[in-house]
Formats: structure tokens, C-alpha cells, sequence
């Protein structure tokens, strides 16, 4: 889940649900936990005991160091010394780790003043006031403790399978040009929040995970099954993401950035896994990659390498994307009879 709390009243109230405070970024969970996206693998052979297993460190240090940020986000923020209208602050026994007014941030967390202070993404500051570095800081904070818990179990679920498959390194890669990708999209049609998260990166590994099964396509069984699962994952995380207040151009961006990336590096050569089942037993089949995991491979890399150029260029140069594409707001809120989407 990624939060977004509104700076038109100085950046109080965070919005939940049909609050009327913030809006979160809802990653592959929101506040919901997204089902194993391994409903596929490889086709069982010989060869697959032999296949490297990685030993998944990454993971569990991105984990980590996203609870460790809260922690200091939550010791930064002091709530009993700051007078607060909302009312007192909640579970007061842990002095200034204690948690804003619910009214205040349904979610248990710091308020929206902490979390900009401490590097939340905010267009006017990454903009005009030359912030960029808040792309990558906002991946890292979250607005509270049922946030920061919605996304790590997310991320454990999904990423150490991942990583025990292709190594620290690509997953690693993955998660966080993934989360840089969402908030460059988020900060190019959201100007009035701020936004924090970690569901950008998550997005990410599920598409890298739909690109992978596209560019490794001959080593699956149960090929459809595997393909309409993950499908049904994505299409109900992104469809969950245009409720009120929840920045689905995070999850589009990191998605489509983790698209891209799982073309370009979770690639496998094929031949060695489906052709070694007809030889002799003793023999050996070269590993190769196929024509069209190279022309995918090529297609990747000039659209991320333009997408992220460009995307960069627009937001310094200050274009406000909705001003471009003026439909896309519908991509994050549709508005109803039961709520509206404001900014």
C-alpha cells in the first residue's frame, strides 16, 4: 500500500477507506494480502535438482530496513509533545513512539508532517525545490503500522521465492527501479499529496513475474493455468487500486517498470530444458536463448531505457501529465455516487 495524505489543509488528516483525510497507495495487498503468485514452475526434469537455488538475503533486508525506518519515523514524529485537535494520541504507554489520533491516521502511524519531513514523495518539492532524492526516500516510509505490515508480508510472500529462483542481485534490481519507476508516474499526476510506500517495488515483482513467464514460456507446465492466475492477481490488485484515495499510478508504474525489467533480466535459455528429456541418458544439450526471448530482450530495454528518460525529463520539466491525458485521473479514482475523488 502506498499513502497519499492531502497538503490543501497543511497536510493533517490522513484518508482512509471513504475518509476524508490521505489516500494510500494499496500495493499487491493494500490492506488485503495478495494470494502466492507461484501458481506455476518449471516442468520437473533431472536437471531441476541441479539448478542453483539462491539463498534469500535480499528480501529479508529490504524487510528490515523498511521496519527500521518506521521505527525512527515514529521516534521523529513524538506525538505526545505536539498539542493535536484529533484529539489523544493512541497506546500512550509507548511515549513518543505512540501513534497519532485515529481520526487523525487510521492506519497507527506518524502524521503526514513527519512523513514529508522524513522524505515523502511531494511534487512541488521534487520539482521546484530541486528534492529528487524524495523518489527513492518515499519507498521506504510508511504511513503505519497496518501499512508497513500489509506490504512486508506482500513482499516476503512474493520476493523470497523470487529471489531464491534468480538471485539477490535481479530481484533486488527489480524491487527497487520499480519503486523509483511508480513514483516517478505518481509524481507526474499527483500534485497535492504526498505519497509514501513501498507498493510501486511490489507492483514491480508482479510484473516481472508476468514478463517471465512470457520470456521462459517453453519451460512451464500448465502454461494457461499459470498465465490466467497471475493475471487474475494483477487485474484485482489494479482494480482495487481505483477506490478512493489510493494511488494506483504507483502500482502502473512499478508494474510496467518490473514488466520491462523481467524481459531483460530473469531471461533463461531454453533449449536445455526441453530438448535434454529426448537424449540419451549421458548426454548433453547446450543451453541456448531463443530468437524471440532476444527480440523481447531488445524491446525491453529501449522502452525502459525512453520510459525512464522521458518520465524524468516531463516531471523536472514540471508537465503535469493530467493536463496530456485528460482520462488517465480515472486510472486511480473513479468517482461514484458513494464518494468523490477530489485531487
Amino acid at each position: 500500500m502506498r499513502s497519499n495524505f492531502d497538503l490543501e489543509n497543511g497536510g493533517g488528516a490522513v484518508r482512509s477507506g471513504n475518509g476524508n483525510g490521505a489516500k494510500a497507495r494499496g500495493g499487491p495487498n493494500g490492506v488485503r494480502t495478495a494470494p502466492s503468485p507461484f501458481y506455476y514452475s518449471p516442468a520437473p526434469a533431472p536437471e531441476t535438482a541441479t539448478e542453483r537455488q539462491w539463498k534469500a538475503w535480499a528480501v529479508p533486508a529490504f524487510v528490515v530496513a523498511n521496519v527500521a525506518v518506521f521505527v525512527v519515523a515514529m521516534y521523529v514524529n513524538d506525538c505526545p509533545r505536539h498539542p493535536n485537535p484529533f484529539g489523544s494520541c493512541v497506546a500512550p504507554f509507548l511515549r513518543r513512539f505512540s501513534f497519532q489520533p485515529l481520526r487523525q491516521n487510521p492506519l497507527f502511524g506518524p502524521s503526514s508532517a513527519t512523513l514529508e519531513k522524513l522524505g515523502g514523495l511531494e511534487w512541488n518539492k521534487v520539482v521546484h525545490q530541486h528534492q529528487g532524492w524524495r523518489l527513492v526516500t518515499c519507498i521506504w516510509l510508511h504511513a503505519g503500522v497496518i501499512h508497513l505490515l500489509a506490504n512486508m508480508l506482500s513482499l516476503v510472500f512474493i520476493g523470497i521465492r523470487l529471489e531464491q529462483q534468480f538471485g539477490f542481485i535481479r530481484i533486488g534490481a527489480i524491487y527497487l527501479l520499480s519503486g523509483f519507476g511508480g513514483s516517478v508516474l505518481s509524481a507526474l499526476f499527483i500534485r497535492n499529496s504526498i505519497s509514501v510506500g513501498a507498493s510501486g517495488a511490489l507492483f514491480g515483482l508482479l510484473g516481472a513475474m508476468l514478463s517471465e513467464l512470457f520470456t521462459n514460456w517453453t519451460i512451464y507446465t500448465n502454461k494457461a493455468v499459470a498465465l490466467l492466475t497471475l493475471l487474475t492477481i494483477i487485474a484485482i490488485n489494479l482494480a482495487l487500486g481505483i477506490l478512493p484515495h489510493v494511488d494506483n499510478f504507483a502500482h502502473i508504474g512499478g508494474f510496467l517498470t518490473g514488466f520491462l525489467l523481467g524481459f531483460i533480466l530473469l531471461i533463461r535459455p531454453q533449449f536445455g530444458w526441453s530438448a535434454r528429456h529426448n537424449l540419451p541418458p549421458g548426454s548433453e544439450a547446450k543451453s541456448k536463448y531463443m530468437a524471440y526471448q532476444c527480440v523481447l530482450w531488445v524491446l525491453a530495454l529501449i522502452l525502459f531505457i525512453a520510459g525512464f528518460v522521458g518520465g524524468l525529463v516531463l516531471l523536472f520539466r514540471g508537465v503535469n501529465a493530467n493536463e496530456r491525458c485528460h482520462w488517465c485521473h480515472y486510472l486511480s479514482c473513479v468517482p461514484t455516487s458513494r464518494w468523490s475523488c477530489g485531487n
